[in-house]
């Protein structure tokens, strides 16, 4: 009988154990890269816990830090197979640029981390747009745009560009009706991203003034519509994540050379300037909706490396907020959380435009005042950040999404926003 009941407590004590869910002592605590991870471990440096959303061969990729990438608790990214992986230069490897063929589009369930493969296409394609609601993924191939139904993998043709008309598609409005993008010349299509390692392409394409018009399909009908032309670099193209009607795009370039960030109306087709430089020098940039799809949040710097700030305007009150933080804390991209209580950052090495000399952390922030309040998530110290980790937060606000190269290769991971239970 003692037997017995000794078997049944050491039972018990087991189950209690499985529902208290993840402690400290279940995970490895390792120094985060610079060699093979497991698929979780709790960062040394942090004591957070990091877990790889990716379990597929090959080069994984998370979305730009500006497009959500979620449909109820599915995320979708890239990926492509080790055979492409192989036939990279390491230049690609750190630049996290996958190869085009055989690049396809993949979802996780956030939940168990099954990844199944969405798309199939035999053609060089591009396109980050989810459509939470009908559970729909859009991407282009060549001139044709094509939707992927995410449980089903339902594949259908949903536009095709006219001759003299190649534009790309780049969002989708709030009720799923309207896609958006630019159209630019010819000879520059490609070329419309900013690319840290060629300043002069970029100054150059900013510099020709070449005409650019930004364009909504309707995608039901396929009815084109341009909505704004300019002889300016159009770029960052993003429709508001509960206003329909409400299109922001920026003047892209050199930031000290332009006033970035506008909206336009895409029914009245009246424009807004978000951000207006004040001072020489000064920088406005990396905008992006927070999640009541009213507020354009930005990194902005007065001036540009010396003093740092993230900011927001409201585009219904016009009332502005500027959050101050320090050198190292500034990062490449930030996000806010859905009850937008909470930023993160995706840090930055000494390259880049803060010249940190310890910035390269994945960080959570917490307004403090007029300040940001920084708790580290993840060293990422192995990590090359000619990769942009882009963060994003998980639809529950719990985890923090990112991609990295510091195991050798480019994998999509997420840091629990809570340190575990000892």
């Amino acid at each position: 009988m003692k037997n017995d009941h000794r078997i049944n407590l050491i039972k018990l004590s087991t189950v209690l154990l499985l529902l208290a869910g993840p402690t400290l002592w279940a995970q490895p605590v390792l120094e985060t890269g610079g060699q093979p991870m497991p698929d979780e471990w709790i960062d040394k440096t942090t004591g957070h816990k990091v877990i790889r959303l990716t379990k597929r061969p090959g080069n994984n990729m998370s979305f730009y830090f500006h497009n959500r990438p979620f449909a109820g608790n599915t995320m979708v990214f890239y990926g492509t197979d080790y055979l492409n992986t192989a036939r990279n230069d390491s230049v690609k490897q750190e630049t996290g640029n996958i190869p085009a063929l055989n690049k396809q589009l993949y979802s996780v369930d956030l939940k168990t981390l099954e990844v199944r493969q969405l798309t199939f296409q035999k053609s060089p394609m591009n396109g980050e747009i989810v459509a939470p609601q009908s559970r729909l993924v859009y991407y282009q191939v060549r001139d044709s745009v094509f939707s992927t139904h995410i449980d089903t993998q339902e594949t259908r043709l949903v536009y095709v560009f006219p001759e003299g008309f190649k534009g790309s598609i780049t969002t989708l409005n709030s009720n799923e009706t309207l896609l958006a993008g630019a159209w630019t010349q010819p000879r520059d299509r490609g070329q419309n991203r900013s690319n840290p390692g060629r300043p002069s392409t970029f100054d150059q394409i900013y510099e020709a003034r070449d005409p650019r018009t930004l364009f909504t399909v309707d995608v039901k009908t396929g009815e084109l519509q341009k909505v704004f032309s300019d002889s300016a670099w159009l770029n960052h193209v993003q429709f508001s994540p509960t206003v329909p009607s409400l299109l922001m795009f920026c003047h892209e370039g050199p930031w000290h050379k332009v006033n970035r960030i506008w909206t336009i109306d895409v029914n009245t087709r009246d424009t807004t300037l978000v951000h207006r430089r004040t001072m020489d020098m000064e920088i406005a940039g990396h905008e992006w909706f927070g999640p009541d799809g009213r507020t354009i949040w930005y990194d902005l710097q007065q001036p540009r490396g010396a003093t740092f700030f993230v900011a927001g305007f409201d585009t219904q009150t016009g009332e502005r907020k500027k959050y101050a933080l320090t050198r190292n804390e500034w990062s490449i991209h930030f996000n806010l959380s859905q009850d937008q209580k909470l930023f993160c950052g995706d840090g930055g090495d000494p390259r880049q435009v803060a010249r940190a000399e310890d910035g390269q952390w994945i960080y959570l922030f917490t307004p403090d005042g007029d300040r940001l309040k920084s708790r580290k998530l993840v060293n990422m110290q192995h990590h090359n950040y000619r990769l942009e980790p882009n963060v994003h937060f998980s639809p529950d606000g719990q985890w923090v999404i990112f991609r990295a190269n510091f195991e050798g290769h480019t994998e999509v991971y997420a840091v629990a926003r809570e340190k575990p239970k000892k």
